[in-house]
Formats: C-alpha cells, structure tokens, sequence
C-alpha cells in the first residue's frame, strides 16, 4: 500500500484513519481504471467538469513538494476546488504523486509521463463500486 496523506480531514489524523482512506482510494482507483472512469490531467479535467460534472464522483489534487511553489498550478487547484464544492464532488489532496502513478500507470501510451495534478474519478455506468468505496471510507 502507497502511503498518502489528506491536507484536510475532520477531526483526529491518526495513521490507522490515513491508512484506510489510503486503502479506499487504491480500491476506487484499481476499479476505476480498467472501466475508463479516470480522467488526468489538469486540462483534461477542466474539459470534463464543464462537459459532465454529475458524473465525477472524486476529485484528487497532487502535489508533490516543489508543486507547491507554483503559483500557476495553485490556481488552477483554487478555480478546480471552487468548482467542485459548487458541484458537490468531492475533494481529496495528495501529497506523493509517485504513489499516485504507480496506481494509475503514470505514463501515456507514447511514454510520456501524465500530469497527474488532478485526477477525476467518474460515475461508471456499468457499476457502483467507486460511490460504495468513497461511502465506506466516510470521505
């Protein structure tokens, strides 16, 4: 399991409380990924909010440390935060996007590594595993 750790979270951060919402995003992501229902990149996800924002479930944000010098991505998270809390989609921060590639491959067909800054989670036509994953970690 790939530790990651949420800026945000109501009431105690306790490791056991990190590691389960750890453990729900690998399964939301692992059952995501194999039915299309992952959209990365900044711009990506832009387009996809404004086209269907009903359909995005989960909203990640990855920084890693020198992300968080850059004025430009800061506001692109504040504008995409703003636009999911309007939308009730909800907001979860990480801060190891390594982690975060290796559970979603991190490289595009060509070999081109992905912007993995933000990462949308969609509602599957074909299943509900990703809203019981996301209901089942109290997120």
């Amino acid at each position: 399991m790939c530790n990651m750790t949420l800026e945000e979270l109501s009431g105690d951060q306790t490791t056991e409380s990190m590691d389960t919402v750890g453990k729900a995003l690998e399964e939301v992501l692992s059952s995501a990924l194999p039915q299309g229902c992952i959209t990365v990149g900044v711009y990506e996800a832009a387009k996809s909010l404004n086209v269907d924002p009903d359909n995005v479930v989960l909203c990640l944000l990855a920084t890693d440390e020198e992300d968080s010098q850059d004025v430009a991505l800061q506001i692109h998270f504040t504008l995409i935060q703003a636009f999911c809390c309007e939308n009730d989609i909800n907001i979860l921060r990480v801060n190891n996007m390594r982690c975060l590639a290796e559970l979603v491959g991190g490289v595009k067909q060509g070999g081109e590594p992905m912007d993995l800054h933000c990462v949308l989670v969609t509602v599957s036509v074909n299943s509900c595993l990703v809203t019981r994953h996301i209901s089942k970690s109290g997120c």
